[in-house]
C-alpha cells in the first residue's frame, strides 16, 4: 500500500478545516486518526481517497497523484484499491447480504461466490447471506458492510467511526473482525474514531487539529 499526503489543507468559503497535514502510510499499518468533533476527520479521510476536494497540498495514493486526475480515473483506482467502512453501514436495502458484499466484485467485472462466502465466514457471518438487510441487527449491518469493503482485497482500508453506533461489547467484536481480515490481507488501515478502545489498538494514534496532525 502507498499513501502518502503532503501539507493538504481544506478551506470551507473563508473558514479553514484543516492544514499542514501531512501523513505516509507504510504497507499493513494501521493508523488511528483521533480529535474533537466537527475538526475535519471524515473530511480528511474523503481526501485521501480522491471523494473530497482540497485547496493546497497532494495526496499519492499507489503512486498516483489523485490531484492531478479527473473524476472517472479517481472512481475507477478507488474500486481497485479502496475499501470503506462506515458508521452509517450504506447498505442496499434491496439486495441481500451476499448481493451486498458481492458489489465491489461485481463492479470489477470479479464475481466470485467463493469469496463472498469466505468473507461472510470470516466476518462471523455464516448461513445469513440469503438474509435482507432489514432482517439484521446493526451490529450484523457493519459486518455487512466491512465484508464489502474486504471482499476484492484493497490495499487501504477506510474506515469513518465504524463502531460509533454499536455498543461497547459489539464494538469490540465488530473491531476483532475488521483488524483480523486487513491484518489477514496485509491491507493498510485508516481508522477515524471518538473511541479510546479502537484507537488504542491501532500502530500509530494521530490527533487531527487544525494546524495539522501530531
Amino acid at each position: 500500500m502507498s499513501l502518502d499526503i503532503q501539507q493538504l489543507a481544506k478551506h470551507y468559503g473563508d473558514s479553514p478545516v484543516f492544514r499542514n497535514v501531512s501523513l505516509s502510510l507504510a504497507p499493513g499499518e494501521f493508523v488511528a486518526i483521533v480529535g474533537e468533533s466537527g475538526v475535519g476527520k471524515s473530511t480528511l479521510l474523503n481526501c485521501m481517497a480522491g471523494l473530497d476536494s482540497w485547496d493546497h497540498g497532494s495526496v499519492h495514493l499507489q503512486g498516483h497523484n489523485l490531484g492531478e486526475l479527473n473524476d472517472e480515473q479517481r472512481a475507477l483506482l478507488r474500486r481497485r484499491h479502496v475499501g470503506f467502512v462506515f458508521q452509517a453501514f450504506h447498505v442496499l436495502p434491496h439486495l441481500d447480504v451476499a448481493q451486498n458484499v458481492g458489489l465491489p466484485l461485481l463492479l470489477l467485472g470479479q464475481h466470485d461466490d467463493a469469496r463472498v462466502q469466505h468473507m461472510l465466514d470470516a466476518v462471523g457471518l455464516s448461513g445469513l447471506g440469503e438474509r435482507l438487510p432489514q432482517q439484521l441487527s446493526g451490529g450484523q449491518l457493519q459486518r455487512v458492510a466491512m465484508a464489502r469493503a474486504l471482499v476484492h482485497r484493497p490495499a487501504l482500508v477506510l474506515a469513518d467511526e465504524p463502531t460509533g453506533n454499536l455498543d461497547p461489547a459489539t464494538a469490540a467484536r465488530v473491531m476483532d473482525a475488521l483488524l483480523a481480515q486487513t491484518r489477514a490481507q496485509g491491507s493498510s488501515l485508516v481508522l477515524v474514531t471518538h473511541s479510546e478502545a479502537a484507537a488504542a489498538r491501532a500502530d500509530r494514534v494521530l490527533k487531527l487539529h487544525a494546524d495539522g496532525l501530531v
